[in-house]
């Protein structure tokens, strides 16, 4: 499948208003869903010959939505590479549980971000990713959507960082600026360095406004590439009290998300060693789990689960009604 996502331009350096961009993409998306379809809907095979790139809006993300995978294809003797969007330093609710404030302090705010980066190394480590294959960018958390609408290339400040550009030294994102131009720019470079053969990214339904931006830069870049058919889609923030029970439940499969149902959503079945790896990465967030251990823990389950297709094809209406 081969698809361009073109930008609809409205005020200076910006594209559709976030609110909507879904919708458009979910109509342009339409007539090729029914392609989209025909393609395999799990990821096998996995073998020595696959090289695949996990999407990462967030440190903890790959973990959550991949870690299964990603042990199988490197016990197949197959390449991983993971790339982190944002470095997690816009957590609010980080700041007030562990700082017990809320008063912003961008200093604060990028030691939170070297400690995520530190512990995103340490649990790539244990599922068996090597450094050369781990990439950080370091784009503001909390506002990738705001990058690819209306900074795509007018520099964003962030309130968190105080800066204009990634303030990350030793990265591959490090000075440059907060654009979603400067965006996709880095992402295609990860992917020239990792030269996937599947893409695992968040879909552009995920209720997480930084996940649904990776979802729509994956196939912005994808698509450019004609290299769409490489992709399936994941998602974290699934809709109200979901993954359901919360809490570590390693013998139940997750069940198909609010905001999936309508995707050709499959199953990808962990053994129970991917479990534990899975179960023992997770553990290396010390500074997420402080903050919210019963939602992360929920996602150790028997399965992980994967679309070929991005978005489900609805009206503009539906899309308002639903809140998609």
């Amino acid at each position: 499948m081969t698809m361009r996502v073109v930008p609809c331009r409205g005020r200076a350096g910006s594209i559709a208003p976030a609110a909507g961009l879904l919708s458009l993409l979910a109509a342009f998306l339409a007539p090729r869903l029914a392609a989209a379809a025909s393609l395999a809907p799990d990821i096998a095979p996995l073998d020595s010959h696959t090289s695949v790139l996990v999407v990462s809006p967030h440190p903890d993300d790959e973990t959550l939505c991949c870690a299964g995978v990603i042990r199988r294809v490197l016990a197949a003797g197959g390449d991983v590479s993971i790339v982190w969007l944002t470095s997690g330093d816009g957590s609010e609710l980080s700041l007030l549980l562990i700082e017990k404030t809320l008063r912003v302090s961008p200093d604060k705010m990028r030691d939170l971000a070297h400690k995520r980066m530190g512990e995103a190394r340490a649990a790539a480590g244990v599922l068996g990713v090597p450094p050369r294959r781990q990439f950080f960018l370091g784009y503001p958390d909390g506002a990738l959507l705001t990058l690819i609408t209306d900074h795509f290339t007018t520099p964003y400040y962030s309130k968190f960082t105080g800066a204009v550009r990634v303030p990350y030294a030793d990265i591959l994102g490090a000075g440059h600026p907060y654009t979603g131009e400067s965006l996709e720019r880095d992402f295609a470079r990860v992917l020239d360095r990792s030269r996937p053969t599947l893409v695992l990214a968040p879909s552009p339904q995920d209720a997480h406004p930084d996940h649904r931006a990776a979802g729509i830069l994956t196939l912005q870049v994808l698509g450019r590439r004609r290299q769409l058919a490489t992709a399936r889609f994941w998602i974290v923030h699934g809709g109200h009290d979901w993954p359901s029970p919360r809490g570590l439940q390693m013998k139940r499969p997750l069940s198909v998300p609010p905001r999936g149902r309508g995707l050709p959503l499959a199953a990808f079945e962990l053994d129970p060693g991917e479990e534990a790896d899975q179960l023992e990465a997770l553990r290396q967030y010390r500074t997420q789990m402080r903050v919210m251990s019963s939602f992360l823990l929920s996602f150790v389950r028997t399965n992980e689960l994967f679309s070929p297709v991005p978005v489900t094809p609805v009206s503009a209406p539906e899309a308002a009604a639903t809140g998609r």
